[in-house]
């Protein structure tokens, strides 16, 4: 296996979102709004910073795991509500779309295809989200997760456990078209495991990603360039360790050079899970286009 020429910049100073409290690491995301004694886990920002989306089996939802959302006020976010395409099962991995117009996201409610499916919803001005519709090109009897587009808009990146992988959950990607998606194409080992590779953002268009790798109760944020031949690495962040449980990255789209990921630190915590804020790491090299 050639040796990984990855190479990573991460700052050592990142914000309290949305408002600028600099920390010697990472920053917790609106704590006791965002970051309850609840479980958070996978977060999403509107790209004119103005709402914030994310998945929590805190009390008052429809069942389970559901999707919630906070608006910026003077600075902070305030105001959690549920959104109203939450169903009694549950609702995970949301993911805004560059341009803002759809929610992108996964439940395992009645009337899919398989557990869970991929689906999307209308973003109007004001926030408010329209019915969901099934990404009936993607959907299978398998379940899939977590859906994120490119920042151009012009990819999906999804994750799917069916028995044509190389185990557990893999990352596969597909082609956005007009009239829907293209064929889904698995992406290739080494970065495809034995173990659950899901969770994932793209860190650029030319194909990085951060992912999240999870086994036997645990996960970790992994970052590889645009070539999947090159051995990824784990993102630098002192609460992503192989006997915890970090993971769903997603690129703040109002602020690109920024991630949000969920995760378990020792201070600050508000709860179980927490969301937590920083730069997003910069990954050099490879010849994979412009």
């Amino acid at each position: 296996m050639r040796p990984p020429t990855l190479r990573l910049t991460l700052s050592l100073s990142l914000l309290f979102a949305p408002a600028a409290m600099a920390l010697s690491e990472f920053g917790i995301e609106g704590m006791g709004v965002v970051s309850t004694k609840a479980n958070e886990s996978q977060a999403t920002i509107s790209p004119d910073g103005q709402r914030i989306v994310w998945a929590s089996d805190r009390p008052g939802g429809s069942g389970g795991w559901d999707l919630w959302q906070a608006r910026l006020v003077e600075g902070r976010w305030q105001d959690p509500q549920p959104l109203g395409i939450n169903s009694a099962r549950d609702e995970r991995d949301p993911a805004y779309s560059p341009d803002g117009r759809w929610l992108y996201f996964a439940s395992d409610r009645s009337g899919g295809r398989g557990g869970f499916d991929l689906y999307r919803a209308a973003v109007a001005a004001d926030g408010s989200v329209g019915t969901p519709e099934p990404l009936a090109a993607l959907n299978t009897r398998d379940d899939e997760r977590s859906p994120a587009l490119r920042p151009d808009g012009l990819m999906l990146l999804f994750a799917r456990n069916g028995k044509q992988g190389q185990g557990g959950f893999d990352l596969y990607r597909a082609a956005v078209q007009a009239d829907g998606f293209g064929a889904a194409q698995a992406l290739p080992e080494p970065l495809n495991t034995t173990a659950d590779e899901l969770g994932a953002t793209w860190l650029d268009n030319r194909g990085a990603l951060a992912f999240t790798r999870a086994a036997e109760g645990t996960s970790q944020v992994w970052v590889v360039g645009c070539d999947y031949a090159e051995a990824a690495v784990p993102l630098a962040l002192s609460f992503n360790t192989a006997d915890g449980q970090t993971g769903s990255p997603v690129v703040d789209w109002n602020k690109p050079g920024e991630l949000v990921v969920s995760g378990q630190a020792r201070s600050p915590r508000a709860g179980g899970l927490d969301l937590y804020r920083l730069k997003k790491p910069v990954v050099d090299g490879g010849a994979c286009g412009p």
